[in-house]
Formats: structure tokens, sequence, C-alpha cells
């Protein structure tokens, strides 16, 4: 028995090597071949991000919020208040030494793939994209869940980026070019979520 659990143990990491080499190597036949497999098992837990040394440092502050829908037993439909999923993570991570990697990363992590997949039209058009719209749905599901609790069938995102004015020059005539951009505010669609997230 303790050597099957070995023999499986040993056969799963061996995989899970070869799955993020084939994804973090320069593009190649067999990276190709099995891209699909490659991707399904990499992302979004094992993601390799290269810019440790040369970061991309945020330019916008964004909110995240989110409210859901719930239809009653006669018919009634209940539209909640925004939630902000922002605060929760921000509260998760102010005053604590050692904040964890998920209160920091994962909302705006499972934001920006959201972007990247989906452009300006919300529309997914490839499996990466429909599996990072489930991922940032089962995020706002479960942080309602825990912190309002209730039932709902539907979930809406709200995201406000408010851009970071730079620092205003002491004088000079590019003074007035550190006033700030209006914030934007872009509304995603109504997404059904799954029974086990409430």
């Amino acid at each position: 028995m303790t050597s099957a659990a070995v023999a499986l143990c040993l056969a799963t990491a061996l995989v899970h090597v070869l799955l993020v080499f084939l994804h973090v190597a320069p593009a190649n036949l067999l990276s190709q071949q099995y891209s699909r497999q490659v991707n399904v098992w990499v992302f979004p837990l094992f993601e390799q991000n290269w810019r440790l040394f040369a970061p991309d440092p945020e330019s916008v502050n964004r909110q995240i919020s989110a409210r859901t829908v719930h239809t009653a037993p006669d018919g009634t439909v209940r539209v909640s208040g925004w939630f902000d999923l922002t605060a929760v993570d921000n509260s998760a991570v102010k005053h604590n030494a050692f904040p964890s990697h998920t209160a920091q990363n994962m909302l705006r992590r499972a934001w920006s793939a959201y972007v990247e997949t989906h452009g300006g039209d919300d529309q997914p058009r490839s499996e990466r994209a429909l599996m990072v719209q489930r991922y940032l749905t089962n995020i706002a599901t479960d942080r309602i869940a825990d912190h309002r609790g209730g039932t709902f069938e539907s979930v809406q995102l709200r995201v406000i980026t408010m851009p970071i004015a730079a620092p205003a020059a002491a004088s000079g005539p590019d003074a007035s070019a550190a006033v700030p951009k209006p914030a934007e505010t872009w509304y995603l669609p109504w997404w059904k979520v799954d029974s086990h997230g409430n």
C-alpha cells in the first residue's frame, strides 16, 4: 500500500515537472502539440511569472465589487447591494506582517487574466477565457458566501479603475500633466453560479 502511494506521488511529481517545463520552455514541437493539456494543468495555479526582477508596477487602483440576484419562491427578484471584494483583500493584508499570497494577488491576477482573455467586449473566445471567467466568478461567489451568506443564482462584477496621478513637479510647464484622469467603471454581465457556491 505504501509503495503504491509513493509511486503515485512520484508519478504525479514527474508529470507536474514535465508539464511546467513544457510551459516555460521555448516554443517547440512537443509543447505546441500538447499546449492544451499543458495550459489546463498550469493555469491558474502554477502560472509562471518571470517579472521578479523587472516588475510591472501598477499605474491604477482597482476596486472590484460584486452583487447578487436571488429569485424568491414567490417570484420576487432581489438584487443585493454592491459588496467590495477589494476591501476584503485590503483588510486581510493591512496590519498583517505575513499576508498570504492569495490575499495579495488572487483577485488582482484573476482580473488581469480576464482582461487579457476577454478584451473589451466580455466575450470568451477560448477554453482558457471560459476557465478564467469561471475562476473570477468562483472567487466572487466564495467571498460573498463567506461574508454575507444567503442564497443567490447569479453574480455581477463591477470594476472601478482609478488612475494613480503622477507626482506633480514643483514648478514648470508640465505641472498640469499631473492632473489625474477620471475613474472608469466597467460592469460585467450577470453570470450564473453553481449551487455549491452558496
